[in-house]
């Protein structure tokens, strides 16, 4: 966890774009228990010259040494406070990509309203590093992230074998402004809110990995 790495003056422009955004297209999902924003890059582009500061840019630098990472999935989680949404034990390892191909090492795949995801060979996944930037502070009442730490070391893990690693599991408190990094292979997972306070969370996803020719990945944004 990286604390105060936006200032609660950038944090209230991000919310003020965020709140004033048209809801009209499928990926927005709003309901009493999450609202939700995929492809956050796509639906509100000008949040990527607020999201991509100097000390964001800084942070990746130091995570891809030698490497031109691209943003490969942008969201946006809203937990309302009165939520009892949870989010049972898991890993990341759907990708998004443009299309569907016959590739050595990739799959099952998936395609659900027209979108395709795939799971990828171990190497592309272990590629990815995410960064959650906490719009709100964030502890174990209103959501806060649990993990498994060095759980991403095991690959792709079971279902059935994940009440093996859970007893290890701890709770991440991110202040507001603050950024969690994880790689998608950690076991993670969401309590219910218990508090009156919201959780707001973008979630990014950076990779400097090349997919196959033929490939791409669905959301993909060069660095510049």
């Amino acid at each position: 966890m990286l604390p105060n790495v936006f200032s609660p003056e950038e944090i209230a422009v991000l919310l003020r774009h965020i709140e004033a955004a048209e809801a009209s297209s499928p990926n927005f999902r709003r309901s009493q228990d999450v609202f939700a924003i995929r492809n956050l890059l796509g639906e509100l582009p000008q949040l990527q010259e607020l999201l991509l500061t100097p000390q964001l840019r800084t942070v990746l630098a130091s995570l891809f040494p030698d490497q031109v990472p691209h943003l490969v999935k942008a969201i946006y989680f809203d937990k309302p406070a009165d939520s009892n949404w949870l989010v049972a034990w898991h890993q990341d390892v759907m990708v998004a990509v443009d299309r569907r191909l016959d590739l050595p090492g990739f799959g099952p795949w998936s395609t659900k309203s027209g979108k395709t995801t795939v799971l990828p060979p171990r190497e592309i996944l272990e590629s990815i590093i995410t960064l959650r930037l906490h719009l709100d502070d964030c502890d174990a009442t209103n959501g806060a992230l649990r993990v498994v730490p060095g759980s991403h070391r095991h690959g792709v893990i079971p279902n059935d074998q994940h009440p093996a690693f859970t007893p290890h599991a701890v709770t991440c408190d991110v202040p507001a402004g603050g950024v969690m990094l994880m790689q998608p292979l950690t076991l993670h997972a969401s309590n219910r809110s218990t508090s009156s306070r919201p959780r707001r969370v973008i979630h990014l996803e950076f990779s400097a990995a090349e997919l196959p020719a033929g490939l791409q990945w669905r959301e993909e944004l060069p660095l510049s």
